[in-house]
């Protein structure tokens, strides 16, 4: 996040927000909404992560016009919410984000594919990948969904952003490299942390709350 007014093309534009209407739209579909109305803890966790991730990405530092580092927080919502209601959640605190004057509105679907659709992708997909191997250890969703996920999340998240400006002429590769990349592992480290935490936090008090989490297998 942090794209700012005229930093990518026209065309780049287009392409982002071609890209961010489609997969929202899957978003949408795949979203069990009647569950949604009738369970009330669904939906005080939906809000609630909303908020939290509204007033996380108010904190962030600022390296240049489109690089900044903050804590995205998007995997630990995939796992309670599931990837669908997860890209919805974060759109509404990106809107937070936008009324509040610290992103702007023009730049909506490329901050929304950044910071919220390509990290709940890859998150969802790890959890997927966890499932598929047939882990039967709860630590294996807490680390390779919790932290390995939010690490990679972060990475694939910062390397969209990297490779947008470079394509639009805003930044030389080799900038690009020696101010952000090669501060990423760095980046993805708290990210893992900080998801990794929560969703340890909610598996021993809470785990009702995440939907993604199947307990009969870690018995």
């Amino acid at each position: 996040m942090g794209m700012t007014e005229n930093l990518l093309p026209v065309s780049q534009w287009i392409i982002t927000a071609i890209l961010f209407f489609f997969i929202t739209f899957r978003a949408v579909l795949s979203v069990n909404w009647a569950q949604l109305r009738k369970n009330q803890a669904l939906q005080h966790s939906f809000f609630g992560a909303a908020v939290v991730l509204a007033l996380l990405w108010h904190m962030r530092a600022g390296l240049a016009p489109g690089l900044s580092i903050h804590i995205f927080g998007i995997t630990a919502v995939v796992l309670m919410l599931g990837w669908g209601l997860a890209v919805i959640a974060g759109l509404l605190a990106l809107v937070l984000v936008v009324i509040t004057g610290r992103e702007p509105a023009i730049m909506f679907a490329a901050n929304g594919l950044i910071t919220v659709i390509i990290p709940a992708l890859v998150s969802h997909r790890i959890m997927l990948w966890e499932r598929r191997r047939g882990f039967r250890n709860f630590f294996a969703y807490i680390f390779v969904c919790g932290f390995f996920g939010a690490a990679l999340a972060v990475a694939a998240a910062g390397v969209t952003m990297v490779v947008l400006l470079w394509l639009a002429g805003v930044y030389p590769w080799s900038e690009l490299v020696s101010e952000y990349l090669r501060y990423l592992p760095l980046i993805m480290a708290p990210e893992g942390f900080v998801n990794g935490t929560v969703v340890t936090g909610l598996m021993v008090f809470h785990p009702e709350r995440l939907l993604t989490l199947d307990v009969r297998r870690y018995r």
